[in-house]
């Protein structure tokens, strides 16, 4: 199964499903929100590459309500609720598109994204995250909520046991378990310190990881200027 097709076949299960598959689910997105050094009054422009239904785009728009959001997310099913969780909001725009292959526009006061460049060969989430810097005005700020992949393996199946058992407490029942494993077949984990290392040789300055529990990690970067 494709990235696409993956996410377009959960569209519908996907905001319900959340907590339970994410044991870490408020810190996680309350931390990329807060890597946001905005005043609450001040109308950012955001893009959110591989928006899904809009997550974290509502907490960034309920924490700066004049922000203007750009989502952009290949699966049409997956921005079909986001579409609807921000119906008749003007400061909302909608692409559908790859977003490792489509022009992000700019220039932005922040990208921003949770749980999408996991997809992407490591080599295109470098190209990616490149294309970001070049989409951020100076002094803009890239915040990746994702999964990574710990150095050593075994300290990778230790979390990887450690989230299934979370999830299975949260009580899920077998057919949502097998397809969230199912899922994750699409992963590409790419380490964090080599990430945050792309991230000071592309040029972004004040790189850090703010968050991690396991392999859900919130790390961030800023364009100089």
């Amino acid at each position: 199964m494709d990235v696409k097709g993956a996410f377009d076949a959960a569209a519908r299960d996907y905001d319900s499903l959340r907590r339970q598959l994410i044991p870490c689910f408020d810190p996680f997105y309350d931390m990329a929100v807060a890597l946001l050094p905005f005043a609450p009054d001040r109308p950012p422009r955001v893009l959110d590459v591989g928006a899904g239904t809009g997550l974290l785009a509502e907490r960034v728009a309920r924490r700066f309500p004049a922000a203007e959001l750009t989502l952009l997310d290949v699966s049409q099913e997956m921005l079909a609720r986001a579409r609807a969780r921000f119906a008749a909001d003007p400061r909302v725009r909608f692409e559908v598109g790859d977003y490792s292959q489509v022009p992000l526009g700019g220039p932005f006061d922040a990208v921003v994204s949770a749980l999408s460049i996991h997809h992407l060969a490591d080599t295109d989430k470098r190209a990616l995250y490149a294309r970001v810097h070049d989409a951020l005005a100076p002094g803009g700020v890239f915040v990746n909520a994702d999964n990574v992949r710990a150095d050593d393996p075994e300290v990778q199946r230790r979390d990887r046991r450690a989230w299934i058992a979370a999830i299975k407490a949260a009580g899920l029942d077998e057919a949502q378990l097998d397809a969230a494993l199912d899922r994750t077949r699409v992963d590409i984990l790419a380490p964090l310190d080599l990430q945050l290392g792309w991230l000071r040789d592309l040029g972004f300055v004040e790189v850090d990881c703010a968050y991690k529990w396991r392999h859900f990690v919130v790390f961030s970067g800023r364009r100089a200027g």
